[in-house]
């Protein structure tokens, strides 16, 4: 009679996690920060390795987004990769700023792969206190 291994099954589970969290190291978000500077807001986002003319700006409404992708990076050589995890990436972002922008007036710098932009914050239309609505 052949002796079981009682963590073989423990064993098993560990390794296909180990593969798909491997498999999800480089998936990720775009980390940004709002800040709130009185008369504008101004998001920076991080985006190192991308190109700025690859980099995507745009404001609907309150809804600012950022997006970007990049291509695979290959080598020329004739090498076997072992592990090649610099392929295509694309991240997208979207953040709803709490007041209405000037759209127009808005800009954005790339430098060090820091993206920053800037959306002076929009006048309030005199009497305009929003408006009620009756619950029924």
């Amino acid at each position: 009679m052949a002796q079981s291994n009682p963590f073989e099954d423990v064993e098993k589970l560990l390794e296909r996690l180990n593969g798909e969290f491997e498999a999800n190291v480089g998936r990720r978000e775009v980390d940004v920060d709002v800040a709130d500077r009185g008369d504008e807001f101004v998001v920076v986002a991080d985006l190192p390795g991308y190109e700025k003319a690859d980099i995507d700006v745009s404001l609907a409404d309150r809804r600012l987004t950022v997006s970007t992708e990049r291509t695979a990076v290959h080598d020329a050589s004739d090498a076997q990769f072992l592990r090649q995890e610099r392929t295509r990436e694309a991240v997208s972002r979207s953040v709803t700023l709490p007041n209405a922008v000037v759209a127009t007036e808005a800009t954005a710098t790339y430098e060090n792969g820091v993206l920053t932009v800037t959306l002076p914050k929009a006048s309030p239309t005199p009497g305009d206190e929003g408006t009620e609505i009756e619950v029924e």
